[in-house]
């Protein structure tokens, strides 16, 4: 797992990451700036850790059929910025300049639609199930570096997807330990 990560700002692209570029993206509003980070968590199937159906959701080749779970989201066209998988693996889907499809209906302290100024990071997991070591420092080093490249985000512009869609969404759930994110970006 590197220790470092850093982002090229004119090509909004983190290294070291894999990069699988996603369709389900398009431009931010004119003056629009990464100013927010917005956590998330998921599994697909529900439960299941380490295919490849998270990379296959996010870029509209997901076999519908494969599993019961995949007929309630048939269709669904969503992506994320980046993805920590449990093994701490980065994987980028669309460029920070771009927008991500991730928050869909959400509002940030009364400012509404927060993918027009937010970077989506997806940890794969579960609400309940606690998240990985690796994928805490991963993430922290990722914050680190995003901060670094977008100044106007900071501690205080980190928010779970539960926080911007209140109601509507659980992630990253209880089992995500924000102190200790907390601790790792003083």
């Amino acid at each position: 797992m590197p220790a470092e990560f850093t982002v090229d700002t004119a090509e909004g692209l983190i290294r070291p990451a894999r990069r699988v570029p996603s369709p389900n993206r398009d431009e931010r509003p004119a003056g629009a700036v990464p100013e927010l980070i917005v956590v998330h968590g998921i599994s697909l199937p529900p439960g299941e850790f380490g295919g490849g159906e998270i990379e296959a959701l996010f870029t509209n080749t997901l076999d519908w059929d494969a599993h019961p779970y995949f007929g309630e989201i048939r269709g669904l066209e969503v992506s994320s910025h980046l993805l920590i998988r449990r093994d701490g693996e980065l994987v980028q889907f669309v460029p920070f300049p771009e927008r991500a499809w991730h928050c869909g209906p959400s509002c940030f302290r009364g400012r509404p639609r927060c993918n027009d100024f937010s970077i989506g990071i997806e940890l794969e997991g579960e609400d309940e199930l606690p998240y990985e070591d690796r994928q805490y420092g991963v993430l922290a080093a990722v914050v680190a570096a995003l901060r670094e490249a977008y100044p106007a985000i900071t501690n205080r512009e980190i928010a779970a997807h539960s926080d911007i869609a209140p109601g509507r969404k659980t992630d990253p759930g209880p089992a995500f330990d924000w102190l200790r994110l907390y601790d790792a970006l003083i």
